[in-house]
């Protein structure tokens, strides 16, 4: 199916990309959208005959569990309300821990990297066909970006995702953005990543822009595309022409003008990779042919390579016994030191780990924050270095929403605040939140006029 191109739709920007001309086609984060109803810029996009694509952030495909029936029946009711061609998820892990490994379950609040063995394939393998008999529509999957590599890894990224689509069926979302930040963090060569995988198995791309501090690639979404990321474009449109295009913005959105701007640049590469694609293809086909015929004439005799990508010496790998559990030790190991400060395992960098361990904490301060934006107009500057202490006290168990709670509760315990208005200011906050229904309105309508009264 062809999508033609599209930008990340978020609440901060809905009148902007309604504003855009030119676009076919919005992807809108899964968890943000309710189950049974739209926001309103949703439903004119959708009356104008723009597709919507949910984007889920929170399965953990990748995880050692399988996966969650609520989560998925939430996707999945999603997928229907939008009427939506398919739904996309990451290939990554975002909690570890539980009955599996007999420890307390912990959330990474990110998206965390699949260490590329055999055993981490045949459980996504398993997590992926569970998931797709549980969606409404086909469902692909996403490349991550990393800030840290796994000791001992077995196979490249694109033989991984090679491998998965043919275990699977399922599609690809390349992230060209994401093969950038690894080719920065980890040494891996984005043209050899294209050159393994599957480009036919791709249902669309994302493009996103990212900051680099310190020898690092952050992929923030929250700056312009660059050049080198365009340039993996380019890479990826020189081998396939891919059904859709995606810009992502998460964080400092810039003006709608901005906007159109980068997404002119985005079709501007692909019509030029394209252009120069055709010209090199009739100068080049003849010569080519033959190197395929000859490639193709040595390989035959009793090689044992077939012309399936099944057949050749990645394929029918057999899972080794007890891979759920192999996978669900190192996860947890890795997951508990970076949110909980338990020894680095074996093998890891541990410069990188200490990155991304603060890297983690950050987000979720920034995450919370926007969760609950009364947290730091409460507690004002002193807010960020607050959450920061307490989130290396305190590891994330539950979602975003919770971590808001046990942040205020933890403050309150512990002394509270100087201020005494901020103090209650805090302690109505968290009564209103933590108890088992919100208070009434008559009794918020009083509360807000007795802080009036007193000086707020």
């Amino acid at each position: 199916m062809k999508l033609g191109i599209g930008i990340g739709w978020r609440p901060e920007i809905a009148a902007e990309v309604e504003a855009l001309t030119g676009i076919d086609w919005v992807e809108a984060v899964a968890e943000n959208l309710c189950a049974d109803h739209l926001p309103g810029s949703l439903v004119r996009l959708r009356e104008r005959g723009v597709t919507v694509v949910p984007h889920g952030v929170s399965l953990g495909l990748g995880g050692a569990d399988r996966p969650d029936a609520g989560r998925l029946a939430s996707l999945a009711a999603r997928a229907e309300l939008l009427g939506t061609p398919l739904v996309t998820e990451h290939i990554a892990f975002v909690r570890a821990g539980g009955p599996l490994t007999a420890t307390p379950r912990l959330e990474a609040g990110h998206l965390l990297p699949v260490p590329r063995t055999w055993d981490a394939l045949e459980v996504l393998c398993e997590n992926v066909r569970i998931a797709q008999d549980s969606l409404p529509v086909p469902l692909a999957l996403e490349n991550i970006a990393a800030l840290i590599s796994w000791p001992d890894e077995e196979l490249t990224e694109g033989q991984f995702l090679a491998e998965l689509v043919e275990r699977t069926g399922v599609r690809l979302l390349i992230d060209v953005a994401n093969l950038h930040t690894n080719h920065v963090n980890r040494g891996e060569d984005p043209a050899k990543a294209l050159d393994e995988l599957p480009v036919e198995a791709i249902a669309y791309v994302h493009v996103a822009g990212g900051v680099e501090k310190d020898g690092v690639w952050h992929d923030t979404h929250a700056h312009p595309v660059t050049a080198p990321v365009l340039d993996v474009l380019a890479e990826l449109r020189s081998r396939v022409d891919p059904p859709g295009v995606l810009l992502e913005r998460d964080d400092a959105f810039p003006p709608g003008a901005e906007l159109a701007a980068e997404l002119e640049t985005i079709r501007g590469t692909l019509r030029a990779t394209a252009e120069l694609k055709m010209v090199r293809g009739t100068l080049r086909a003849t010569a080519e042919l033959k190197t395929v015929r000859g490639t193709l004439r040595a390989a035959a005799p009793d090689s044992g390579a077939g012309n399936s990508r099944g057949a050749g010496p990645l394929a029918g790998k057999p899972a080794a016994p007890g891979a759920r559990d192999r996978t669900a030790v190192a996860q947890a190991a890795l997951l508990s030191s970076l949110v909980a400060g338990t020894p680095a395992p074996e093998g890891f960098d541990h410069r990188r780990l200490r990155v991304q361990s603060r890297a983690l904490a950050a987000k979720r301060a920034d995450v919370v924050a926007k969760v609950a934006p009364e947290l730091p107009r409460i507690l004002g500057d002193g807010y960020r270095a607050a959450f920061l202490d307490y989130a290396r006290a305190r590891p994330m168990s539950g979602g975003y929403r919770r971590d808001a709670l046990d942040f205020a509760e933890r403050i309150l315990i512990s002394g509270g605040l100087a201020d005494p208005v901020a103090q209650r200011r805090l302690t109505h906050w968290w009564e209103d939140r933590s108890g088992p229904r919100p208070p009434r309105r008559t009794a918020r309508l009083v509360r807000a006029a007795r802080a009036v009264l007193v000086g707020k």
